[in-house]
């Protein structure tokens, strides 16, 4: 993996307290107040090609920023896709970090186009601190305990059909277990409309924040803030998010848990 010497240098050059002090602490975040050194280095790096070109709408600092990701951290990503958000994770945990990406076998059977391509990224040496695990969706674990759980836009997915009907709050216990006290349950999904609960996540692929929030929370979780940099009031929350009307732009959550500790 690349050297992350430059990273670890502008990290230091910025005193903690200024880090501190200016990390926005607010529940409802609609803006980030300061971005550090090693989350600006990661978006830039130029090996994430064309990537770059979706991160005004897909707010990449605002997510990395909001999950407090750090270097030398452990992140287990949950179905990363095409890897946009493995990249950044990557480069801002460094070499003595690490990033676990999580493929379901149900999800890889059914909507697996993506792996082969993981696997090759993975095989890259710039990102030689990503790993792939496979494993049954019900049966979520990891080789180490881990500082952050990332899930975006696939917390629906895991109580469907094709996933095998995943038990959400049997899921969040698991994700609770994986992490580290004090760990972080980082959550992005589209947005169904409010009182749905869970109907919609197979048909729309829609899940209420509402029943996200009171499922996490039931296993011991601790709400610790929301971010509204990805919400969307146009989004009538009642069609496909594949509608070529609102495809790419759909009304997202974004929520943070905390494991106490």
């Amino acid at each position: 993996m690349r050297s992350i010497s430059v990273v670890l240098l502008a990290a230091l050059a910025v005193p903690c307290a200024t880090v501190l002090a200016q990390t926005p602490q607010a529940n409802h975040m609609h803006a980030i107040q300061y971005v550090p050194p090693y989350v600006r280095a990661a978006v830039a790096d130029p090996a994430r090609g064309k990537d770059t070109s979706n991160d005004a709408r897909r707010k990449i600092t605002d997510v990395m920023v909001f999950s407090e990701v750090k270097p030398g951290q452990k992140v287990l990503e949950l179905i990363p896709g095409s890897g946009y958000f493995t990249r950044v994770f990557s480069s801002i945990v460094g070499a003595q970090g690490h990033v676990y990406a999580l493929w379901p076998d149900e999800y890889v059977k059914v909507d697996g186009d993506e792996f082969p391509p993981f696997q090759k990224l993975a095989a890259d040496p710039h990102y030689s601190n990503v790993s792939v695990l496979t494993q049954p969706a019900a049966q979520l674990s990891v080789p180490e305990p881990v500082d952050i759980v990332f899930t975006s836009q696939n917390y629906h997915d895991y109580p469907d059909k094709f996933m095998g009907k995943v038990d959400p709050v049997a899921f969040d216990k698991q994700v609770y277990n994986a992490l580290k006290p004090g760990g972080l349950f980082i959550v992005i999904d589209h947005v169904a409309p409010t009182g749905s609960g869970m109907e919609d996540t197979d048909t729309l692929h829609r899940i209420d924040p509402a029943i996200v929030k009171k499922q996490v929370e039931s296993v011991g979780f601790v709400f610790a803030g929301e971010s509204n940099v990805l919400r969307n009031p146009n989004d009538p929350h009642t069609i496909k998010v594949f509608d070529k009307s609102i495809q790419g732009h759909t009304d997202q959550f974004m929520y943070r848990f905390r494991k106490p500790g």
